[in-house]
């Protein structure tokens, strides 16, 4: 990772009240690595230049930190190659963290990811979210869920509502709406409350990004 590289991610870490040492900061350069040999074989991110995947993945899923409490369980859905999940597992080893995708050649960068990191208290599962299957494994297990992989905030939602525990929280990660986010009803039962927006500029960019924090009812 060069020097550049590095003071971006470090400084930008801590924008989001997470301390990298050393050791981090050599797992993250590992990461990087990883992803950008991978990526010349398989389409995991078309984002090719090194600040680019700090600023915009690492950095970007390293600002969930501050609404996540220690040792709670997360999902990760559609996580790709691994977004947010893993950073947030490098960040806070406390975490239990499950990443899911539909796509098995990123599930096979995922488990790659994990045994290289040598990371412990995190899966990487091969499915669809919709499936069965994965309803009966996962049903009312988490506390948290996260997605970057979905466009539209009520399918995240939806999705999301079964594997989440009694008053658990989905993170929605999103840029600028053009609406206002509201609760979510369905057939006329509410889902979810909708209980923080907190939006602010991704750092060492001009981007802009919201996190919805959804409480399940």
């Amino acid at each position: 990772m060069e020097a550049e590289s590095r003071r971006v991610l470090v400084e930008g870490a801590m924008i989001f009240g997470v301390r990298l040492d050393d050791q981090a900061v050599a797992a993250f350069d590992l990461f990087l690595r990883e992803l950008l040999k991978w990526n010349r074989k398989i389409n995991l991110t078309a984002i090719g230049s090194e600040e680019e995947i700090i600023t915009k993945h690492f950095l970007d899923s390293l600002s969930l930190c501050p609404h996540l409490p220690r040792s709670v369980s997360i999902l990760d859905i559609g996580s790709g190659a691994g977004f947010p999940g893993v950073p947030l597992k490098m960040a806070d080893p406390t975490l239990e963290v499950t990443l899911t995708d539909s796509v098995g050649k990123k599930v096979d960068f995922q488990r790659h990811l994990i045994r290289t990191l040598g990371l412990k208290g995190i899966e990487a599962v091969h499915g669809r979210i919709e499936d069965r299957g994965m309803l009966q494994r996962f049903e009312n297990r988490f506390d948290y869920a996260v997605s970057r992989a979905f466009s539209d905030l009520s399918t995240f939602l939806t999705l999301s509502h079964s594997f989440l525990k009694e008053k658990g929280i989905a993170l929605a990660m999103k840029g600028e709406l053009k609406e206002e986010p509201a609760d979510l009803f369905e057939e006329g039962k509410i889902l979810y409350r909708l209980r923080e927006t907190v939006t602010f500029t991704l750092p060492f960019t001009s981007l802009k990004r919201m996190i919805l924090l959804f409480e399940k009812q």
